[in-house]
This record gives structure tokens, sequence and C-alpha cells, in this order.
């Protein structure tokens, strides 16, 4: 099942994606892809329902972020041993956590915004990860009993902001539309294997990352447990798994960072595609 939210920013109806790709207005079943809505019983409920009973929802609608009422959008990073050698840091021995602020969600195909005076804005394709039942201390055995579904995420980074100005990362991670998510959020029955799925960014049409959660340090099971050791998980946290290699920092022998004017396009196997232009802030 492919659920998503439709129409103008803050305004957003939820919608479900049959096997037409025809998007269906779900507004008459639940009020948002949010809270309640995505613990398993609710996600049960939805998938009993006929989508041709549901309105069919006009082409041409603007996909806004998959998920509502976000809770907390909790990042990973470092999370692919071949990104951490070209970042020049070690493999860690536990995740990297850090947050990007709220106000970073956008859609998948929203503009994002490059910073006034950055010099260094790039780009991360990553596995959204999103919860469902939510949980505090939760085995690892049984964590990913407590996901609803998987989503595309490009965690926009500033290098500069993040690396080069003092403190934690959150400040070049959390730049207004650095959190593109969606465009659906695929429930877990349709990804069988969240540790085999392929996924992939360009930049002006040349492919710069190509690579498969597969090599991730950390699987998405051991993620949610471990994140449950410092802080309780609700149903529509979003957790952003970490990126594999090729991000524009990496590049040799210089660095390649975006500027206003270009199309960032990133995909995950059978989670869809999202497509950016940037543009000045």
């Amino acid at each position: 099942m492919k659920l998503l939210r439709y129409g103008a920013p803050g305004q957003e109806k939820p919608g479900l994606l049959d096997s037409t790709h025809t998007i269906r207005d779900l507004s008459g079943v639940i009020d948002d892809v949010a809270g309640a809505a995505l613990l398993p019983e609710s996600l049960n409920r939805l998938r009993g329902i006929d989508p041709k009973t549901l309105p069919a929802v006009p082409a041409g609608e603007r996909i806004g972020p998959c998920v509502g009422r976000i809770g907390k959008f909790i990042c990973i990073g470092l999370n692919y041993a071949d990104h951490a050698a070209e970042s020049g840091l070690p493999v860690p021995a536990e995740p990297v956590v850090f947050n990007k602020w709220l106000s970073a969600v956008v859609g998948p195909n929203d503009d994002v915004r490059i910073p006034r005076g950055s010099k260094k804005t790039d780009w991360e394709v990553e596995l959204g990860v999103v919860i469902g039942k939510g949980g505090v201390y939760i085995d690892e055995a049984d964590a990913l009993d407590h996901v609803a579904g998987y989503c595309v995420i490009n965690d926009v980074s500033e290098r500069e902001y993040q690396i080069e100005r003092g403190g934690t990362w959150d400040k070049g991670k959390g730049c207004d539309t650095f959190g593109p998510i969606g465009p659906w959020l695929v429930t877990k029955d349709e990804v069988p294997d969240p540790q085999h799925l392929s996924l992939w960014l360009e930049v002006d049409g040349k492919r710069y990352q190509n690579g498969s959660t597969s090599t991730m340090i950390f699987n998405v099971a051991h993620i949610v447990s471990y994140l449950s050791r410092f802080m309780s998980l609700q149903p529509g946290d979003v957790i952003s798994t970490g990126t594999p290699p090729g991000v524009g920092m990496g590049i040799k022998p210089e660095p390649v960072y975006l500027r206003a004017g270009q199309t960032m396009r990133l995909g995950i196997e059978g989670l869809g595609e999202q497509q950016q232009r940037t543009v000045d802030a």
C-alpha cells in the first residue's frame, strides 16, 4: 500500500496510490497520514478498502510530504562505510544521531532553497523509516514490527555549517527545505527486506550516488532498537538512515556543491522518485 498526501503546502489531504497509479482521496476515511492512522490496526483497515470506492484525485495535484504532523525527524550519519571513508571520518562504533528541524520538511518535488551565503550545499539520498507502533527499549528482534513503512528522503546538507562552524551537525542539516520526504509511504508489507534496496541520485542528469541498503553499517532493525534506548518512538516519527557514497563533499579531486538552477533527481527501488529544483533563498 502506498500512502501519500496531496494539495497545497499546509493544506495536504491524505491519499492512496492505486495499482493504476491513480491517487485516491482518503480524507473520508482518515484525517491525515499521521499519528494513529499509522498504527498497525489502522493500516490493516486501510488495506481492506477497495481503492475503486474512493474518489479519484485530478491529475496534476502537488504531492506533499508523505507523513503529516511528524513528531521527530531523526537522522543517522556515516551509516555506510564507503561514505565514511569519502568523508575522511572513521567508521562509527555506534550510530551517529542528529536531528533535522521539522521546518526542513517539504514535498518530494518542492524547490530546495540554497541558504544565503552557502557555498557547500550537498545532496544525500537516504532510506526513510516511518514509525507505526510506538515504543521504548524495543528489542532488535521486534524492531521491524514497529515500522509502518518506508520512503525516500533527500538529506540535503550544508557542509560548512555542519562541519566548519562549531557545535553539532544540526545547523547544517535543518535549513528550510532540507528535508524532502516522499512521494509515498510504502507500507512494510510491500518491502520484504529493507536491507536489499538500490538507491541513487543524479544532479542535472549526472549520476553521483548509486548504492544499496545492503551495505549499511547498522541495519534498520538495529537503528530502531538503538534509538528507542534514548527516546520513546511514536507513530509518525521519521528516521533517515544514512547515505551511500557519492555526495558532493567526497568528489575528487575537488568537491562539487549545489548552486541555484540545478535539478536533483533521486529514488529508491520500489519507493518512488523525487525531483527538486534548487533556488536561492
